[in-house]
């Protein structure tokens, strides 16, 4: 027979479980991150390899363990003293002093030539061409072709031309005749008028008889002069440059400058 109870059979109630909370990891360093290894198997073969006799080696690679991927300094072998004294690849050696010294030598000789090559050909005058040529009558008698020029202390391009003047006529001294006759001198109005100078400096070119075979006046290329001394000093019956006229100084201000001296050649 049923049995019926006033009061319901409950259920037991649970209380939730607490969750007990853990203790915090403590790392010593943040970003230091878990090193990682990796094992790699090399094998080492021998020049005559026995099948029978293998071995294998085991490396060990360690990762690094920061994140800019540097080793740590045990693991970096130390740098050698001379590696670090010496220059890197592929860089020219810089030059001891030795080298400076010698280099330093060199440019100063250069640099002193050149001064004393430029001084001896600025430092010619018309007075050292005039010391140095030969007296007019003597050329005329000597059997040798003749270079006459008409010059004048005041004229300008007669300065400038004197450094290649002074040139040609150590080269053909020997062969041809250099006379040099001053305009102011009054003693040369009969050259003068013979040879119609109008314009100064005036080139003459005389072959071995006195007979002019040609004229250059004023401010021209060394090369009129030399070329056609040249082709007196070779006996030619002409000169290549017979008639030519750069810029010269006239001849008419000698008048102001005239000179009455008949002993001198210039």
């Amino acid at each position: 027979m049923a049995c019926f109870c006033p009061r319901p059979i409950s259920l037991n109630r649970f209380g939730p479980c607490p969750q007990i909370p853990q203790p915090p990891r403590i790392i010593a360093n943040p970003q230091q991150r878990l090193k990682r290894t990796r094992k790699f198997i090399t094998l080492a073969c021998q020049t005559n390899p026995n099948l029978d006799d293998t071995s294998t080696k085991e490396r060990l690679v360690v990762e690094p363990s920061n994140s800019k991927g540097t080793s740590s300094p045990k693991d970096a072998a130390p740098p050698s003293s001379s590696s670090s004294s010496s220059s890197p690849p592929g860089l020219p050696e810089l030059p001891n002093k030795d080298t400076n010294r010698k280099i330093a030598i060199v440019s100063i000789l250069a640099a002193w030539g050149l001064f004393l090559s430029s001084r001896l050909d600025f430092g010619v005058s018309l007075k050292d061409l005039t010391a140095l040529a030969l007296p007019y009558e003597e050329a005329l008698s000597n059997g040798k072709p003749t270079v006459v020029e008409f010059y004048a202390d005041w004229c300008e391009v007669c300065r400038e031309l004197a450094p290649d003047v002074y040139k040609v006529e150590q080269q053909y001294k020997d062969q041809v005749n250099f006379v040099m006759l001053n305009v102011d001198n009054t003693k040369w109005e009969q050259e003068l008028d013979e040879f119609g100078v109008e314009g100064i400096p005036h080139f003459a070119f005389l072959d071995k008889d006195g007979n002019e075979e040609g004229n250059v006046v004023g401010r021209l290329p060394r090369k009129y002069l030399l070329e056609n001394v040249d082709a007196l000093a070779r006996g030619e019956n002409s000169v290549p440059h017979a008639r030519v006229m750069g810029q010269y100084s006239s001849a008419e201000a000698r008048k102001v400058h005239q000179v009455v001296d008949p002993r001198s050649h210039g």
